[in-house]
This record gives C-alpha cells, sequence and structure tokens, in this order.
C-alpha cells in the first residue's frame, strides 16, 4: 500500500487531512519577526481544542457556530471525528469511534457530515492492535514517527446525521476513497480515490452518482476543493517529484490545468477565500538542508478571458517556530482556522484567528 509521506512535517488535511507532532522547539514561542508577519493577517489568535493527544483538519459550519475536525485520545490509536461548538460547548464524536477517519466537511444546511472512514475493515481488531503496538514501542524507544498517511482500502466516505447516524455510503468501489469536500452549491464532491490504482482526482454527485475522474496523472493528487464559483478544482499533487508536494489548478471540465506553485519544497493543503480572489496554503523550504518550517502562504490569483488561471507572488502569513498547516476560512472570510503545533507540547491543536485581508 502506498503512502504519501511528508519528510519534514512529523504531524495532517492533514489532511486531509495529516497529524503528528514536530520535533521539540525552542522555548522561545515567536520570533519578533513572526508577531510582525501575524499581527499583519491575523488577529486575536486562539486555541480552540483541548484535552486530545492531537487534533486538526477543522472546517466550520455553514453559519459558523460549529467546527468538525479530526483528533486522537488516549484511549484510541487512530482519528475519530469530533463537531464541537465554537460558543463553548464539549467536543462530541460523530464517526462511530473504529477504523482511520479524517477528511470530515459539513453539507451545505449545515445538518449532516461528509466523512472518510475505514470502520468496515474485517481485520479491524488486527489492525487496532499493530497499530497500539507500534505507538508503545515507539514510545518505549523515544522515536517519533514521520507523518504518513496510508491510502488504506477500506476507506469510504459516508454521510452522517448531527448525532453521528450514518444516512449513507457514498462510496463502494474497490481502493481508498477520502479526501471529499462538497461544491458551494452543495450538489457536487471532489475527492480521492485510488479506484484506479492511483490516487487521482473525482467528482461525483452529493448522492453519490454520477462519478468521473478529473485528473489520471502518475504519482498523487489529492485534498481537492472546488472553487467558490464551481467552475475551478485547487489541490495538491507530487507529480513532479515524489512527496514534494505542488499545488495545482484544473477546470471542473478537466481542462486548463496548471501548477501554481514550482519550489524546491513543499506546498500543500491549498483552500479558496469564499469571497476574494485569493488562495490560501502550508509551505516549507526543503534546500535549506535543516529541519524546514510549515507556515501559511497567501496569493491573489486572477483568471482570463480565456481561462488562463495565474497568482501573484505569494505573501508569507505566519512565521512561527512550530508547524502551521491545513489553513481554511470561515463561510464569511473573516475567520481563519488551521492546524499548528504552536502549543506548550508542540502536539497539533486547532486555532483559529480574525483574517485581515490585505488592502491591495
Amino acid at each position: 500500500m502506498k503512502s504519501i509521506v511528508v519528510t519534514s512535517l512529523s504531524w495532517f488535511l492533514a489532511l486531509a487531512a495529516l497529524l503528528a507532532t514536530v520535533g521539540t522547539v525552542e522555548a522561545q514561542a515567536v520570533s519578533d519577526s513572526a508577531v510582525s508577519v501575524e499581527m499583519t493577517y491575523l488577529k486575536n489568535i486562539r486555541q480552540v481544542t483541548n484535552g486530545f493527544v492531537k487534533a486538526g483538519e477543522g472546517y466550520f459550519s455553514p453559519d459558523a457556530t460549529q467546527i468538525v475536525y479530526q483528533a486522537i485520545t488516549k484511549d484510541y490509536p487512530f482519528y475519530q471525528i469530533y463537531t464541537q461548538p465554537l460558543a463553548g460547548g464539549r467536543p462530541r464524536m460523530l464517526s462511530t469511534g473504529r477504523g482511520r477517519t479524517t477528511c470530515s466537511y459539513f453539507s451545505l444546511d449545515g445538518k449532516r457530515i461528509m466523512y472518510s472512514s475505514s470502520h468496515t475493515d474485517p481485520q479491524m481488531t488486527e489492525t487496532e492492535q499493530a497499530e497500539i503496538k507500534q505507538q508503545a514501542e515507539d514510545r518505549k524507544n523515544g522515536v517519533r514517527r514521520r507523518y504518513s498517511w496510508p491510502f488504506d482500502p477500506y476507506t469510504d466516505m459516508y454521510v452522517a446525521d448531527l448525532d453521528g447516524n450514518i444516512l449513507k455510503r457514498l462510496t463502494t468501489a474497490d481502493g481508498y476513497d477520502a479526501e471529499g469536500a462538497y461544491s458551494s452549491d452543495g450538489k457536487w464532491i471532489a475527492f480521492c480515490s485510488t479506484r484506479d490504482g492511483d490516487p487521482d482526482l473525482y467528482i461525483m454527485k452529493s448522492n453519490g452518482r454520477k462519478v468521473r475522474q478529473l485528473t489520471n496523472a502518475k504519482g498523487y493528487d489529492g485534498g481537492p476543493f472546488m472553487s467558490p464559483c464551481g467552475k475551478w478544482v485547487i489541490f495538491r499533487s507530487d507529480r513532479k517529484e515524489e512527496h514534494m508536494l505542488q499545488i495545482y489548478v484544473i477546470g471542473v471540465d478537466g481542462k486548463n490545468e496548471r501548477a501554481l506553485t514550482d519550489t524546491t519544497g513543499v506546498n500543500w493543503g491549498p483552500y479558496w477565500h469564499p469571497h476574494k480572489p485569493y488562495l490560501i496554503w502550508s509551505g516549507a523550504d526543503h534546500s535549506t538542508g535543516g529541519r524546514p518550517n510549515y507556515d501559511l502562504w497567501l496569493a491573489k490569483y486572477s483568471i482570463s478571458d480565456s481561462g488562463e488561471f495565474t497568482i501573484e507572488e505569494p505573501v508569507r502569513v505566519t512565521d512561527n517556530v512550530a508547524a502551521d498547516v491545513l489553513p481554511v476560512f470561515s463561510p464569511n472570510g473573516k475567520q481563519l482556522m488551521w492546524t499548528s503545533t504552536r502549543t506548550d507540547e508542540h502536539q497539533s491543536q486547532l486555532f483559529i484567528a480574525d483574517f485581515v485581508i490585505p488592502e491591495n
């Protein structure tokens, strides 16, 4: 089974979906330059998840009163899906409590949540025991494994109500089906699947019908999100160099595909601003030889009359010594939520800040 390994990121979206700890950082929480950078774009930064071993890849409900995310507790080795009110309230597990779960997303009406899960694995007990044993050995030996997300062939996409009752199984094809997100009108879902032997992008109706393949390139294409206008899909791909993810865009008709980043590092987890022509993602330079630091980056985009999609020079949004990844905007575009290891324990948790739109 193939795995995507972001070699410098030991936490993830990441997410995918995509979460593990980074190495020990210095006691200094934020450098002077980081403070000045973050003050430009982010106000009122606050941590919104606590009590988990790690948590991340969060998304807002349509009315921005709740979030949905994946998290690991001390009692179970794999991520499960949780919902949580933003105005106080305790997290509530939405998924079945077994299997690898990831990539949760609210429906347009906010009454249902789509997520992916491997809970139908016929060898689930053996899978769980193997992971528990591996984690125990890692703790005993002081080992921190690099983040590696397996393309579990039992992973399928489901829709559940807010009480966790599964209403529909969206996918039944052999292989991994995950990394799904609804279109802005709620009629379509973009997702990643290995049903043809390679992780590619697909689009289907929100009821799981009319599935069609969108990309067919060698390597991994994943983490798709459809544009607010519904005409484009942003995604990450390592087709240029294995594990070295870059940001790509493609029309929903399969035309006008192009790379938006082409750097010596990793660029991944792209997301659209809902009302302004901006993209945000996480990136790190891998050419320095040291430990790359993942920060958030923002770029303004434009689309020509001929359908050419271009971005302006990206600007850095964060410059913290911790990892900042998987950014998403609130439905009104005024808040940003992301996964960060800027905690006392240096474990990934979710943070929210008020987002300041660039003036130019």
